[in-house]
């Protein structure tokens, strides 16, 4: 599903119509829920996928009569492709090896601190309005993955966050992306030059 990344430990809510994505919650919910995630490397058809997606299994489910879903995917665990299986089902299947996360998934105070500070000069660009007594309140984990899965990047920023192996590689990540995306948006473009 094209710009739909799930990442490990987080929700992602869905609204299935096409016949294809259909037919795939369908066979996923009489097998074991499970569905791999995983972003094609071009917006075409048939493109190659990326490597590494997000394993997330099917929560909450809502049928609709006309053959829809609306379902809360459930991230995981982060895999890698190992192939692609040549099938006769509508939707792509891979056979692929789960990523063990690092055992650490603690960031150090200082990255803590650094992230927080990067993360409010970038909301306060962008015009977010956010509860930082609550974001406080989040385990590092939650807090750097909820930030990669919603904030505003493209696809392929999204799909570097996916692959940075663990909390603190993605956080050093996302800090790297919020000041480029956050320079951008104040008319630089990227090389040090304002834009008119």
């Amino acid at each position: 599903m094209p710009g739909a990344i799930l990442y490990p430990g987080l929700q992602l809510p869905l609204h299935i119509f096409e016949p294809r994505y259909r037919a795939l919650v369908g066979d996923a919910l009489v097998r074991d829920r499970l569905i791999g995630m995983i972003q094609p490397q071009r917006p075409v058809e048939g493109s190659p996928l990326f490597e590494i997606g997000c394993l997330g299994r099917i929560g909450d489910v809502e049928a609709m009569e006309d053959g829809r879903y609306n379902v809360i995917l459930e991230g995981q665990s982060r895999f890698r492709i190992l192939r692609e299986l040549d099938v006769t089902t509508p939707f792509r299947q891979v056979e692929a090896e789960l990523l063990p996360e690092p055992e650490n998934q603690s960031l150090a105070a200082v990255e803590r601190a650094s992230f927080e500070r990067e993360a409010r000069r970038f909301a306060d660009a962008q015009g977010y309005s956010v509860d930082w007594d609550q974001v406080s309140r989040l385990d590092d984990q939650s807090l750097i993955n909820g930030v990669s899965q919603i904030a505003p990047f493209d696809s392929a920023a999204k799909q570097a966050l996916l692959e940075a192996n663990g909390v603190s590689e993605r956080c050093e990540l996302l800090v790297q992306l919020m000041q480029f995306f956050g320079r951008r948006s104040d008319g630089d473009d990227g090389n040090g030059v304002t834009l008119q």
